[in-house]
């Protein structure tokens, strides 16, 4: 009797590893799910067709100068890729970053809306190519780097004496 007793012991806490396994599994895949983004062009995106709208999604492009249009925490601008444009609308937890300006290089992730609009929940911006050298323009050559401390320095003997 005792050898059934502990033999159920063994199953019982098998079967409660096994549940425990199982959830972290299923959460970890879910957690994946939710927060994968596709990368795609404003080209891209207008040729996926339904697929567009299910996906979370994340487009690159140019700030258009002139279109930053804010109200208390929504922004909404229009990016542009070569000749294509897409209108955004971001309304993210956090203000946009102080480098998202007119010409900037801006990058939204969220979903694209049946409405046409791209509806942005997080917004990264590059600054725009002023600080850039100009085409023409030689470089500022780099700075060699300064001897570190930790660089071998002869500067006498020290070993002792045998």
């Amino acid at each position: 009797m005792s050898m059934s007793n502990e033999a159920s012991k063994y199953l019982k806490f098998g079967a409660v590893t096994m549940l425990i396994l199982v959830s972290l599994g299923y959460l970890a895949y879910t957690g994946v799910q939710d927060s994968k983004s596709y990368y795609v062009t404003i080209k891209e995106l207008n040729g996926m067709g339904n697929d567009a709208y299910s996906k979370r999604l994340r487009v690159a492009g140019n700030v258009v100068p002139g279109s930053i249009r804010r109200s208390g925490t929504r922004v909404d601008f229009m990016l542009k890729e070569n000749d294509l444009m897409l209108p955004v609308s971001y309304t993210g937890t956090e203000a946009p970053p102080d480098t998202f300006k007119d010409d900037s290089q801006a990058l939204a992730d969220g979903s694209f809306g049946r409405d046409g609009v791209f509806h942005a929940k997080q917004l990264q911006a590059k600054c725009a190519s002023k600080y850039a050298p100009q085409p023409g323009q030689p470089g500022v050559a780099p700075a060699t780097p300064a001897k570190s401390m930790s660089q071998n320095q002869t500067s006498g003997s020290t070993g002792m004496a045998n």
